[in-house]
């Protein structure tokens, strides 16, 4: 029989109580379990950032962190940013306006990176926000208009 543990999270504000098993990665549980299919999944190594979600507030690798560890804490994916397509969050948007994105998979895990850099740096400069996006991978891009939608984001 398989060990299977209790765990209750709050994800983009609903609270959800599930059994898992321990080994279960919170990319997993989010994607499979709860069906918020935002969060991509893509090296499974922490490299990518694809897999970015808010815990706590802070940005985390979930394909690094096992659901049980997600136990009492609180989880933002990609979902909670727009309430539906007519009303995007800003950073959204200027990825929209600025055409930061191609493909789309490694999207969420940059919007989820730079929406606590933005509440922290209101104002960042070009090589502020590089670094920012240092840890989050893109094969399309090329990266300027992820810049620009930035700067559109902060200026707003």
């Amino acid at each position: 029989m398989t060990d299977t543990h209790t765990i209750h999270v709050t994800v983009n504000g609903r609270q959800h109580q599930r059994s898992v098993e321990p080994r279960l990665l919170l990319s997993d549980f989010l994607r499979h379990e709860l069906g918020l299919t935002g969060t991509h999944v893509g090296c499974e190594h922490g490299v990518c950032g694809a897999c970015t979600i808010l815990f706590d507030g802070e940005p985390m690798r979930s394909c690094l962190l096992f659901a049980v560890q997600a136990n009492n804490h609180s989880i933002t994916t990609v979902e909670a940013l727009a309430s539906d397509e007519a009303h995007l969050h800003p950073l959204q948007q200027a990825f929209r306006d600025a055409h930061g994105l191609q493909c789309g998979f490694c999207t969420p895990g940059f919007l989820m990176t730079l929406v606590p850099f933005l509440d922290e740096n209101p104002n960042p400069d070009e090589e502020q926000i590089r670094q920012a996006i240092s840890g989050n991978l893109c094969r399309c891009t090329g990266y300027q208009n992820i810049v620009e939608a930035v700067k559109i984001a902060s200026q707003q």
